[in-house]
This record gives structure tokens, sequence and C-alpha cells, in this order.
């Protein structure tokens, strides 16, 4: 028999083990039971589960068998349970405890298990194949590639303690004196019913602050006879910074909030839940960062969540710096969140209307007037997760999306006043929002297509835009380039009488992805710009209006879709710069059914950049930054444009709503010969040589604890990777010093 158990996860005293089983026989069923550390029976829920994976690797084929299992169980931290397995008159015995379940989530024993997994009978037949055609040197080669390339993404609670302050650290803080511009922050935290467990844990967080220049505001909305007053009362006669009222009267979450903030006396007001907890550096990481950057009006920090009993962290958010149109989607921001008094005055306490979503609508307007917004990229906090807490089960407070949906109505009445909001939809999730946007009039859109033959393609690729999109007013500008087919020329002449709405111009030259377009450009007559690759076909029927909803604003200079393989694995769902060492697009080859990291993959948001084979941008906007750069003739011209686009302060969107299918293999562009690879290596360095800022900073719209080295936002490799360090791409000094002498 073979076995393996994938996934180990701890939740408000439950355990859950996600894994596979299998005999030699395909046709075999796996047999499951649960004992304690004496061996008695335990009850326990099992769901099996396909595994085709699986299936694949040890039997080579296909099968609707369930080999798969989701075993659940209660789970009492300190003591041992075993995990019974049976196959074909096998069976294995695997034991469970605090300290073995840490041991196998680790790094390393993952990579172990995976070089594990790599000894079967297929690994053995693909070897000796390679073998034969190419050597045995060059079979020790690619399997020492091979094993140096197994990469295993950290679990969160491994990654935490290598990454966590040391002592140390935390005792420089406690001894570091800043000039007199360091903050006072009032800490303020609306109560109601507080488990004093809870309340406890926050507190006693809060004393463990290595920034001392604090106070924390309480206000308690509890029944009258509950023991929270007791608690509070306790801890305020040890320590004086901490102060508290008592409302007799549950105000709701908004109401408790203010009579919090009337407490208040600080520089920075910091909002606070009752029952989480604090980091001890949360407090020294904003004064540091208000020190550094004094215009700072806002700003607020990733997290990660607890659960219940305190003994797990999992699911860490890891942020972008300010993201308004991510902000316009979901509450990203969430924890924890500071903003400067003088501000709080100026927009006004929290609002009883959107109770549920108050947090929302109190960000929402706090960013719409702060004047600088930082975002420190370390978790800072703890949000206590329990079954009926929207963090962990959003379907709990359906008043509270219903309220998310009216604060992002009033947002963008409030920016935006000349937009008309058609509807604000459930996206992906509870608490993501899909915002419609009605068009202002209906502006002609120029789509602009480069093609050399590949006339089928093409075909489809106009009419389903023609055909399924619910957006007429669009003319096609076809760039003919170097096309060898003569019923290639045929099918042009047929087109433009059939359509006359396309138009064929030609292109003269080498190929030159920038040139194409800057030309197809001139004959273009509308006032958007959308450029489009030749082996795209819509899916989404309201694309264009989806592009045109956020490319309407004045503030938005690109917009970019969401673009699935044939078979509905991503190609594109934006662009991070760094990726790889340059850029690269996000979530590649992710199902689209399959969740990306925090819905990011089906989530409107900012980039950097989005790709060209589907990119709206208005065509003043495109003149005035100089169209795509020429020297650029392959590689990176379209992130090149969006970086353009950025500098001249404009915002790049992805929106995941407008969708296609594009047909490029996903092999296809590969740098497989000397010149291609010489073409390439050149590219990159002169991309590098224009934007180094951004390559040595780092993305803004990612998050430098995540890796550059997947496109899946996977915490760092710390082995290979330090935090915020740039990925290093080998060999391109060369062509960076050869431009430097052309220069």
């Amino acid at each position: 028999m073979k076995y393996r158990v994938d996934v180990v996860r701890i939740r408000e005293n439950y355990i859950t083990l996600n894994g596979w089983a299998i005999g030699r026989n395909p046709g075999s069923e796996a047999t499951f039971s649960v004992e304690d550390e004496a061996h008695r029976a335990l009850p326990f829920k099992l769901v099996r589960t396909r595994r085709d994976d699986v299936s694949q690797i040890y039997y080579h084929q296909a099968s609707e068998k369930e080999y798969g299992f989701d075993i659940r169980f209660p789970y009492e931290r300190g003591k041992i349970y075993y995990l019974v397995i049976s196959v074909e008159g096998h069976k294995a015995r695997i034991k469970y405890n605090e300290e073995l379940i840490a041991k196998r989530s680790s790094v390393a024993h993952k990579r172990m298990e995976k070089i594990k997994d790599l000894c079967n009978m297929e690994t053995v037949r693909v070897a000796f194949d390679y073998f034969r055609k190419h050597g045995l040197k060059k079979l020790f080669l690619k399997s020492k590639n091979k094993l140096q390339g197994i990469d295993s993404d950290y679990e969160y609670a491994e990654w935490y303690e290598k990454t966590r302050p040391t002592e140390a650290e935390l005792q420089r803080q406690r001894e570091t004196v800043f000039d007199g511009t360091a903050p006072l922050f009032s800490i303020v935290i609306p109560l109601f019913e507080t488990p004093t467990v809870y309340l406890k844990a926050l507190l006693d967080s809060l004393l463990a602050q290595t920034y001392a220049k604090f106070e924390v505001c309480l206000a308690d909305g509890s029944r009258p006879g509950k023991d929270t007053e007791a608690v509070l009362r306790d801890y305020a006669a040890r320590d004086s910074r901490i102060r508290y009222t008592v409302l007799g009267e549950n105000r709701g979450i908004a109401g408790n909030t203010n009579a919090a903030l009337a407490l208040a006396t600080g520089d920075f007001a910091v909002l606070c839940d009752h029952d989480d907890i604090l980091l001890p550096e949360a407090l020294f990481s904003f004064a540091e960062a208000i020190v550094k950057e004094p215009e700072t009006d806002c700003l607020y920090s990733d997290e990660d969540k607890l659960d219940m009993d305190g003994g797990s962290l999992f699911d860490p958010h890891f942020k972008p710096d300010f993201n308004p149109d991510l902000l316009g989607s979901v509450n990203y921001i969430c924890h924890l969140f500071a903003v400067r008094k003088s501000l709080l005055d100026t927009v006004g306490q929290f609002d009883a209307a959107y109770d549920g979503a108050q947090d929302y609508d109190f960000i929402f307007r706090v960013t719409e007037k702060a004047r600088h917004i930082v975002h420190v990229p370390k978790v800072l906090y703890h949000w206590r997760c329990h079954m009926n807490s929207t963090a962990s089960n959003p379907e709990s407070k359906l008043y509270a999306f219903e309220a998310g949906a009216r604060a992002i109505r009033a947002h963008y009445e409030r920016v935006y006043p000349e937009l008309k909001i058609k509807e604000v939809k459930k996206g992906v999730d509870y608490g993501i929002y899909h915002t419609i946007f009605e068009l202002t009039g209906e502006p002609l859109v120029s789509v602009i297509i480069p093609n050399k033959d590949h006339r089928e393609d093409l075909d489809k690729a106009v009419r389903s835009l023609l055909e399924k999109g619910t957006y007429k007013n669009l003319e096609f500008i076809v760039v003919e380039n170097n096309s060898t087919d003569p019923e290639t020329f045929a099918y042009y002449g047929a087109i433009q009488k059939e359509l006359p709405q396309v138009k064929v111009v030609y292109y003269e030259g080498g190929f030159n992805f920038s040139k194409i377009n800057n030309f197809g450009v001139r004959y273009a007559k509308g006032e958007y710009l959308l450029f489009m690759n030749n082996d795209v076909e819509l899916m989404n029927p309201d694309t264009v209006r989806e592009l045109i909803g956020y490319g309407q604003r004045e503030d938005v200079g690109a917009v970019g879709c969401r673009l699935l393989y044939e078979d509905d694995t991503i190609q594109h769902a934006g662009v991070v710069i760094g990726f790889g060492g340059i850029a690269g697009h996000t979530f590649i080859g992710l199902h689209e059914v399959q969740n990306s990291y925090f819905h990011r993959a089906l989530t409107a948001q900012d980039y950097s950049a989005v790709t060209a084979a589907c990119l709206l941008t208005k065509k003043e906007l495109f003149l005035s930054v100089g169209g795509f750069t020429e020297e650029l003739a392959v590689a990176f011209n379209d992130i090149d444009y969006c970086l353009k686009v950025r500098a001249a302060g404009k915002l790049v969107v992805y929106n995941p709503y407008a969708l296609l299918h594009h047909y490029e293999s996903k092999s296809r562009g590969l740098e497989d010969t000397p010149e291609k690879v010489e073409r390439f290596n050149r590219e990159v360095a002169r991309f590098m040589k224009r934007w180094p800022e951004i390559l040595e900073k780092g993305d803004p719209y990612y998050n430098p604890n995540l890796t550059l080295r997947k496109s899946n936002f996977a915490l760092r490799d710390l082995d290979k990777e330090k935090i915020g360090e740039p990925y290093h791409m080998p060999g391109i000094e060369k062509y960076l010093r050869e431009l430097e002498e052309e220069a």
C-alpha cells in the first residue's frame, strides 16, 4: 500500500487530515479509523475525494475511484492520536501530536517527501527513455537539476517562527528613543460581552508593546452584571494608560467605537477588535513609519488569523501597498489600521447606518482624504477566528455584506460623482464585490490586432467581439505583418467587404511588436484603443463594457482582463514586476475554479502592469506617453507601457470580469535558440535600465514577504530569497554593460 497525508489542520479543537491511500490493485478501497493513545476507537467524519494525480502517477490511467480522503475528528492539544489506514490486508498507523505535526509540516520534511515521490516506476521509465536518447552524463545533469529545483511552500507556522523578531530586536525597540515627532497612539476598542480570557489576552498584548507612548481607550456596551467591568477595573488600576467607560447599554459596533474614540487624546487612533491580539512590535513599527514619513495620515499592516484557543496561526494576509480598486472590491485593509486624529475629526466618526461594515465605510472616508497612506508590510495583528465570525464564516453575517455594498456605492458617489453604478453584486465570495458601472455614452473603440497569417484565429477573434459582445461601437485595425499564405490576403479582401468595421493596414519591416502597434494606432479613430492578440476569443459578452467601465475614469490609464488557456487555466490575471527577475503573470496555470491567494485572481484591483494581449487605454494618453517603446521589439513592451502610464500618475486596473480565452500554446515564446536568447537578454537589460527603481524596491502592488520565484503568491523561500530582496537574473550584467557602453 501507499498513502500520504498532505494537509494537517487544527482549528477550534478539531483536526482535519487530507490525503490519499491506494493498494496494488486500482480497484482496492482503503478503510480508515481513528484511535486515541490507548488505541481506543474514536468517532470521526470521512469524506472521500477524487485524486486524478494519484491514479495517473501510480496506475497510469484516469480513474473514477476516490483515492483521496478528508477526515475530521475532535482534537485536544497535548494528547496523542492515531490515524489507521487499511488496504488489501496491509495496515498503517500514523501518530499525531504537536511535535510530530510541526515536524511533518516543515519545508525540509516536505522536500524529502517529494524526493520519495519521485521514486516510482513512472520516474524510472522516463529516466530510462532520457538515458537512451541523451546518454548518462545528460541524465545525471537533468537529475541533479530536478533535485535542486524541488520547491515546497512553507507552512505559515514554520515561516512565522523563522521571521518573527528576536528578543534582542524587541529589546532594541524598547530602548529606541524617537525624536519629538513620535506620536501618541490611542488604541480604540469597543467591547460587548467579550469573554474575559480574550479581553485579558488583548490587554496583555498591549502592555507588552515595545513602544510605550500609547493609551488604551475602551468602551463597554455589555449588559449590566457582566464581568467585563471587573477586568477593566483591574487593568486600569495596574496601568494608568488604560482608560475605559461603561456605557450600560449596547450602542452597536459603531456607537461603542465612537464612545471609545471620545476618550482618545492621542495623535493617532489605532482601531482594534475586542478579542484579537497585537504583536509586541506593532506600535513601534507604526511609530517608525510615521517618523520616517511625517505626512502620513493613515497606515495599515499585514495580519494573520488565530484560532480560538490561541494555539494555531494561519491564513496570513500579506497585502499590497495602497490599492484603491482592490479596496473598492473588498476591505483588504482591515487590521491593523491607524488614522491621524486631526483627519478623523474631519471625516467624522463611525456611521451606524453601516453597522456590520462600519469599518469598511470608515476606511473609505479616511483614505479618500488622506495626504499619504502607508502600508507596513509586516504581520502586526492576530485576528481571532471562530466559526461564527466573518473571518472564517462570512455567511454568518450577510447583513454586513449588504452594508458593504452600500459603503461602496457611497464611496464612488463621493469620489467619482460623474460615474453611475448599475449594480454592486456579490463577487467570487461574500465580502468581495463586483461593481458594474454605467457607461457615459458609447464611445468608439479602436481594436488594434497585429496579424501574420493565422486567418482562422483572427476571424474568430474579430467575430467573437462583434457577434458575442454586447458593445457594438467598434472598429478593427488589423495590422498585416509579413504574411506569406495567399489565402490570408484573400481573407483580408473578403472580411473588409463583409464587415465595414474592419480595416487592414500593411506594416512593412521585421517583427517589432511596439512598431507594429504604434503603426496601427495611426489609423485609429476611436477615443479608446483596445490592443488585442489575434488568438483570443470573447468569453464574457460584457468584456468591452467591463473594460470601459474602469477606463472611463480620469485616474485610470489602462485596463486589462483575465485570460484563460483553452483548458480554462489562467494565462493572465495581472502582472507583478519582479517575478522571475523582471515581470510575470500572476497565478499562471491555476484553474479558474481553484482558489487563488485571497481570491486575488477573481478580484478587480490595481496592478503595476497588465498584458497587451487584451488591454484598453485612452488614445490621447497613449500618444502623450509615446506609445509602445520601440527599442523593446518583442519582450516587456506592454509592461513598459503600463509603467509609463503609472509614471504619468494614472492607475492600471485588472478587471477579472473582462474574460477571454487565449489560445496561445503554453510553450509559445520560449527563447530556445541562441539568437532568441541573445535578443531576449538584451531586452531584459534594456527594461532594467529603464525601470531600475521598481525592480530594486519591489512592486508596490505585491508584498515583499511573498516569493518572486513563483506566480502563486506563496511565502518567500527563506533559503533562496531574503524578504524584500530583488530576484537577481544571472548573466544579465554583461548586457547592462553593453548598454552603458552604447550610451
